[in-house]
This record gives C-alpha cells, structure tokens and sequence, in this order.
C-alpha cells in the first residue's frame, strides 16, 4: 500500500515538474539563454527566481516541440539548476542519498538508464576533479603524423588537437584496433571519446581483478560538468590518473575541450556516471540534455 502511495506521489510530482519546465521555457526563454552563461550558483540562483515567477501554466498541446538552439540551452539551464540542488559546495565523494539523485536527474534529463554502479561494481568516486590527458595510440605505428587521418578526423581536428601530443604509453586495453588497416569508426571514437579513471581504486578490485578489468574495458559512461549542462558519452580508455596528483580522472583532448574544462588549469569538476547499454545503441560523443 505504502509503495503505491509513494509511486503515484512521484508520478505526480514528475507530471508537475515537466509542466513547470515547460512553461518556463515559454516564457521565458531569452532569460534562461543568458543564465547558462553565468558561474553555477549565480544560474542556479537566477534559475529560482524564474521558476517562482512563473504564475500560470500554458495548456498542454499534443504537438511535439521543435529542437532548437535556444531549448537546447535552456534545458542545460535545468540540469545545472537540477544538480545544483544536489551537489555539495566542496568537491568529494557523494553519499548515497546524493548518487541517487543525481542518478535520477541524469536519467531523466539524458533519457537513458545511469547509475554509479552497474552488475554490483563502482568506482571510488562518481564525482571528482578532471585533467588533461593526450592522445592515445590507436594501433602500432600510430603518431601525430597520422593520428588525425580518416575515420578519426581532418586538418580542422588536427588544427585544434594536435598541439596536446601523444602519450608515450598505451591505453590501459592496449591498441584500440590490431593495425591502421583494422581502424573503423568504432575504434577511432574510443580513442577521441575516452577517459582515464581509477579503476584501481574501485571497491574490491584487487579480489577481483580479471572481473573487474572485463568490466572496464571499454565501459560507456556518461561525464557531465555541471557547471555548464555540458555532457558526452564517454569510455573508458585508460586507468589513471594517481592518487598524487589530486584529480579522479582524466579526459582526451576532445573531451576536455567539450566540457570547457581546459580553463588554464587544466581541471575541474565532473560528474561520471555508468551507462547500461548492453546493446551498444547510443553512440559516443557529445550529447544534450532532452529536457
């Protein structure tokens, strides 16, 4: 009885919540195109303030909305208000309670299922600092020289990427493909959409070790700033960084420069969470909250 009660509380509160949304959006959509632009608390703050002034709510229509730039940047306005409610004022391990929210948050907005475990492994953070991390080699014989040819990109990548070089290492997996000739678009994607994270620090990992390196390899997962809205469907591609260095994890060069995380510091905060997709459906790269 209890259980039903509180599933048709949050049905409720889930149908109020999207009636808000749209009807901020329609009222006041070149309010919200400025509020992305501002620090986080600042929007977050600005974000209320819109919502409170938000008196009546439109009819609901059965036309679906048209995507536009202008609703892509106000549904981010969402999301960072969304998780701002959430997230502490210092960077740290989340609790449960606060995994749980965020992971609701993301699989709604995202719609996809998220989670900060998946088959009963997780990471030792699902929140954290990122930092720069190169290029990787994709096969052998793979540099710079050719690191930027077809399926993995053009003059135009090579022109923005190029300058963070090539790591003098492998991947954590090895090669992304056995040779240039085996290289696909799959395998290119891996490399330009990976991070690093540490998997050696995972919960039980030194028990486990074959089990949970399977597992890794390769895992789609789904990084947000939430300072921006800003988020990409990731793998992960590497193990890393130390504990030293005082970062969780690192990004490709594309994958930094997408989040704005390459502000001179070269970090900042992200949150990074599991995808379930077994099926291999969604693709890599980046993708934009659906409101």
């Amino acid at each position: 009885m209890g259980n039903s009660i509180f599933q048709e509380l949050k049905e409720k509160f889930s149908k109020k919540h999207e009636e808000i949304k749209a009807s901020v959006l329609e009222k006041h959509k070149n309010a919200l195109t400025l509020i992305t632009n501002y620090p986080t608390q600042v929007a977050a703050g600005l974000m209320g303030a819109v919502v409170l002034a938000t008196n009546t709510l439109p009819t609901p229509t059965p036309s679906v909305p048209v995507v536009t730039e202008s609703s892509t940047i106000t549904t981010s306005a969402f999301l960072i208000s969304d998780l701002h409610t959430v997230l502490p004022n210092d960077v740290r391990p989340l609790t449960s309670q606060e995994e749980s929210k965020v992971s609701d948050i993301l699989s709604r907005d995202f719609q996809m299922p998220v989670s900060a475990s998946l088959d009963n492994i997780r990471l030792n953070t699902s929140y954290g600092y990122i930092g720069q991390e190169q290029h990787l080699a994709r096969y052998p014989g793979d540099s710079m020289a050719t690191h930027f040819d077809p399926p993995a990109g053009g003059s135009d990548d090579a022109a923005l990427y190029r300058a963070q070089g090539m790591a003098p290492g492998l991947g954590g997996w090895g090669y992304f493909a056995p040779s240039k000739y085996d290289m696909t678009k799959k395998e290119s994607d891996r490399e330009k959409y990976y991070i690093a994270v540490q998997t050696f620090l995972a919960p039980g990992f030194h028990e486990n070790v074959r089990r949970y390196i399977e597992f890794f390899k390769f895992r789609k997962m789904l990084v947000v700033n939430p300072e921006n809205g800003k988020a990409m469907v990731v793998v992960i591609g590497d193990a890393g960084p130390g504990e030293s260095t005082g970062k969780q994890l690192g990004g490709s060069p594309e994958v930094m420069k997408y989040l704005e995380r390459v502000d001179g510091a070269q970090k900042g905060p992200v949150l990074y969470y599991f995808i379930d997709d077994p099926n291999d459906t969604i693709p890599l790269g980046p993708i934009q909250p659906k409101g």
